[in-house]
C-alpha cells in the first residue's frame, strides 16, 4: 500500500499509511504505552523482515500499527498489532487487521494472540491450534549438561546456515530463511551435532528486557535442553525469556529449574484452520519471538 488511506472511527479521524524506518520513535512509544518490551532496535529488526501500516491521528501522531511478515510464497505471520486504549475501544484493531489481511490475500496465515486480540482474531476467522507458554526471569545457571557419546553441542559458524535452514523450514512449515539470515546477524548460536550431522540448534539475541532463546529446533527435549543450556550459563544472572508451545515436560521444567517461570500463556490462531504438514522428526521448542513465530 502506497497509498494513504483514511477513515473516522467516531471520535478519531484516521489516517492509514505505510510504515517507515523514521517511524521507529513513534512506535517505539506506541509500544512503551501499551506494556510491550520492544526496544528501537527490536522495532528496527521487524521493519527489515516485514511489512505494515501506522495509523495516525490528525496531527501525524501514531495511534496504532499493524505488520505482517511473509515467509516463502504462501505463508505469513501477523503481529505488532497495537492500538491506543481509545483507538481500541472504537475499533481500530479491526480496521488495522482488515488492511493487513488484504495484503495476505491467498497465504496461509499465523497471529500469535493475547487475551485482548483473541476476539478480535476470532471474528475474523482465525482459530485455536495451540498455546504459547512465555517463560522468563533471571537466568540460574543449570550446570553440567550430559549428551549420548554419539553428540556434541558447539557454536554456530556461518557455513551451519544452509543446514539450520533446512531444519527450521522442516520444523516450522514454511520458509524462513530471510528472517533466520537477519537473525543469525543479531544472535549467538549453538548446534548440536549428531554422527557428524547437524541435527538441532538455538539463537540467543538481545530484546526488551535482556535476551530472548529462539529459534530452537531439535528432535527431542533433552537436545533441545543441551542447546539451550550454554545461553542460560552465559546469561546467568540477567534477565532471559523463552517462548515455547512445549506445555510441560522435562523442556518446561529445566525452564523452571533455570529461573524462566512462565509468565503469560497466548493463542496461536491461524486462518484457514488447516495447516500444512511438517516433519515430525524435529520440532520447535521455542519461537523467534510472539510476531515471527
Amino acid at each position: 500500500m502506497s497509498k494513504e488511506t483514511s477513515k473516522r472511527l467516531q471520535t478519531y479521524e484516521l489516517t492509514l499509511r505505510d510504515l517507515e524506518e523514521n517511524d521507529i520513535g513513534k512506535l517505539h512509544q506506541l509500544s512503551v504505552g501499551v506494556g510491550w518490551p520492544h526496544r528501537p532496535d527490536d522495532w528496527r529488526m521487524l521493519l527489515k523482515v516485514g511489512q505494515g501500516f501506522a495509523g495516525c491521528d490528525k496531527i501525524g501522531r501514531i495511534v496504532g500499527s499493524a505488520m505482517w511478515f511473509p515467509m516463502g510464497n504462501d505463508f505469513a505471520t501477523i503481529g505488532m498489532v497495537i492500538t491506543t486504549p481509545q483507538l481500541q475501544a472504537q475499533g481500530g484493531g479491526g480496521w488495522l487487521m482488515d488492511h493487513v489481511m488484504q495484503q495476505c490475500h491467498g497465504r496461509r496465515l499465523q497471529i500469535i494472540a493475547p487475551r485482548v486480540a483473541y476476539r478480535l482474531a476470532h471474528a475474523l476467522g482465525f482459530k485455536a491450534v495451540s498455546v504459547v507458554h512465555q517463560h522468563q526471569g533471571t537466568a540460574v545457571d543449570p550446570g553440567e549438561i550430559s549428551l549420548p557419546a554419539d553428540s556434541r553441542v558447539r557454536p554456530l559458524k556461518a557455513t551451519d546456515f544452509t543446514d539450520i535452514a533446512r531444519l527450521d523450514q522442516a520444523a516450522f512449515g514454511a520458509d524462513r530463511t530471510a528472517i533466520l539470515e537477519e537473525l543469525v546477524g543479531r544472535s549467538t548460536g549453538t548446534v548440536l551435532e549428531r554422527e557428524g550431522h547437524i541435527a538441532g540448534f538455538a539463537l540467543c539475541r538481545r530484546f526488551g528486557r535482556g535476551h530472548i532463546v529462539g529459534p530452537v529446533v531439535a528432535k527431542k527435549p533433552s537436545d533441545a535442553i543441551a542447546l539451550v543450556a550454554p545461553h542460560v550459563q552465559k546469561h546467568a544472572g540477567r534477565f532471559l525469556r523463552l517462548d515455547t508451545t512445549q506445555p510441560e515436560g522435562d523442556f518446561t521444567e529445566f525452564l523452571e529449574r533455570c529461573g524462566m517461570q512462565e509468565y503469560e500463556q497466548v493463542s496461536v490462531m491461524t486462518l484457514p484452520t488447516s495447516t500444512e504438514p511438517v516433519d515430525t522428526e524435529v520440532h520447535t521448542f521455542a519461537l523467534v519471538n510472539q510476531s515471527l513465530g
